[in-house]
């Protein structure tokens, strides 16, 4: 993305994904310990991050014991998509949730919102959210300095980082707990897949989003991503700077209380 030019987090990032290295482009949308939930928007043009709403309200993330917030700097991988007209055999039926494919990056450094990184790419978590499938991909900063030492991906995570990824497991299982809702499940039986596989994902997905800036995806169901973009000129998608209106307006709000609030939970 250019400096100072207005660009598509979605679609106008490149994924700069790495098969050999399983090195990837991440763009952070939730940095650590924090509570406001942030995404890439499928809806505005040009794809901007923006606070995540739900009936007109705000959404921030509810603290479940032991942690605050989101315990680990949470984003998107760009030019990725979970098609939820889509499921591989592999996937035992469900279908993508429609959003870009999400990354967990476990590293030391404190993520900062729209800092778009390298990171490397050490295995996956298959959660199911609502009935869809919502890939959980774990990384870590390539300039951490515990990257080098986890060459071996999800194993090395295990054993160098003792307690990371069990705990990661726990908080998806209840974040959602405080609002009323189950806790989630998971595919799999709730097993990481090692970075392998999590490639292959990236390049499934990677490659559903080629379909979808194409304009090669029909959804009688779903609304699909707004595919505005200003650097694929061979897609319907793509504008001119000239063309481009973007909407200012938004929800604003006071900060609710239950954001102080701790929750907690059997495992």
């Amino acid at each position: 993305m250019a400096e100072g030019k207005l660009s598509s987090f979605f679609h106008d990032v490149p994924l700069a994904l790495d098969s050999y290295a399983k090195t990837a482009a991440m763009v952070v949308e939730i940095p650590r310990y924090t509570q406001a939930k942030f995404e890439i928007s499928k809806e505005l043009p040009l794809n901007p991050i923006v606070q995540d709403t739900k009936n007109g309200k705000l959404r921030f993330v509810n603290n479940v014991f032991p942690f605050h917030g989101y315990p680990f700097n949470y984003g998107a991988l760009p030019q990725t998509w979970e098609d939820p007209t889509f499921s591989r055999p592999q996937d035992r039926g469900f279908f993508g949730d429609n959003d870009p494919v999400d990354v967990v990056e476990i590293g030391g450094q404190l993520g900062q919102l729209g800092l778009i990184k390298t990171v490397m790419i050490l295995g996956a978590l298959a959660l199911i959210d609502d009935g869809e499938m919502d890939w959980k991909l774990i990384a870590i900063d390539t300039k951490d300095p515990m990257a080098g030492k986890l060459t071996n991906g999800i194993k090395d995570v295990e054993k160098l980082m003792p307690g990371a990824l069990d705990n990661l497991r726990t908080w998806f299982k209840n974040y959602k707990r405080p609002t009323g809702k189950p806790e989630n499940a998971f595919a799999f039986g709730g097993k990481y897949l090692d970075a392998s596989e999590a490639v292959n994902i990236i390049e499934e997905c990677h490659g559903r989003w080629r379909k979808l800036v194409r304009g090669k995806i029909k959804s009688g169901l779903k609304k699909l991503p707004e595919t505005a973009n200003v650097t694929l000129e061979e897609t319907p998608g793509f504008q001119s700077f000239v063309n481009i209106q973007l909407d200012s307006e938004g929800i604003t709000g006071r900060i609710p209380d239950c954001i102080h609030s701790v929750y907690y939970y059997k495992d």
